[in-house]
């Protein structure tokens, strides 16, 4: 640079362009929604709506374990988890209690009169773990809680005319009963149960017709007597409890009771004790 002369002005490079900046986001509408989602959500509710539907259709099912050539009952099931009776087998304050002639240590169920049902099946109550026969006609599987399952006839209205299973309606045992002379004594107790619960108020348990193990597995049978007043009328019914060893404490009862009104059908008590088994 020669003296007197301006300095020469120095020119900086531009500098370099800045990329635009990207679009707004834009609301996402049903139409930019790939196809194979849609048809996946619609999969997952279809598949919903149908396990639903199931369940509302067949929810008064009772659970069964059917075996080849078994015809088994379904009926609504009771309004309780543990199929239980609610019922105590202890009375309340303001009952009588049913005091029950001694039992016998060993009576074979004798054969009643009347003429055996057909048997058309089996009934296989899970809730409760046992099975036994299903009856025909005019025995007819309905709702009958507190029980699992009943069989029966006519109205529901005392005296009953009906069979039916469920968990024993007392307390649980503190420890599993062992003996056969144990399992008695809850049968006793579910035979009180029955004449406070089946039967109009003041009946009596007059006898007891048998007091016998179970055929298979651990369990007790008792068939007993019952009279009553009933229409200003003294009349009768014959009954049997079982009560089962089923892999609880608490054993599984089956009970069945039949007044003299249907006495052509208390040869299907026999039929009961003979053929009631734990699953």
């Amino acid at each position: 640079m020669r003296l007197g002369q301006p300095p020469q002005q120095q020119y900086m490079q531009p500098p370099p362009p800045v990329p635009p900046l990207p679009p707004e986001p834009r609301a996402r509408r049903f139409g930019d929604i790939p196809i194979k989602a849609v048809y996946l959500v619609g999969a997952i509710v279809g598949t919903v709506v149908a396990v639903l539907l199931v369940f509302v259709v067949f929810r008064g099912d009772v659970p069964t374990n059917q075996q080849p050539g078994e015809q088994i009952v379904r009926v609504a099931p009771v309004p309780s988890v543990s199929a239980t009776p609610t019922v105590s087998t202890s009375p309340t304050p303001t009952e009588t209690p049913i005091v029950l002639p001694p039992v016998p240590d060993s009576k074979k169920y004798a054969t009643l009169s009347g003429t055996a049902s057909s048997v058309t099946g089996t009934i296989t109550d899970k809730n409760s773990g046992i099975s036994y026969p299903r009856l025909a006609s005019p025995w007819k599987a309905k709702s009958f809680p507190p029980f699992s399952i009943a069989q029966r006839i006519g109205k529901v209205a005392i005296p009953h005319t009906v069979i039916a299973s469920a968990m024993y309606p007392g307390e649980s045992p503190e420890k599993k009963p062992s003996s056969n002379a144990d399992y008695r004594e809850i049968a006793t107790q579910a035979a009180r149960w029955t004449i406070r619960t089946q039967y109009p108020e003041g009946a009596e348990l007059d006898e007891w017709t048998a007091s016998q193990k179970i055929p298979v597995g651990k369990g007790w049978t008792l068939g007993y007597k019952v009279t009553y007043t009933f229409g200003g009328k003294e009349q009768e019914a014959q009954a049997m409890v079982t009560v089962i060893e089923v892999g609880k404490t608490k054993p599984a009862m089956l009970m069945a009771s039949i007044p003299e009104t249907n006495k052509t059908r208390w040869r299907d008590l026999n039929t009961l004790v003979q053929q009631v088994r734990p699953l």
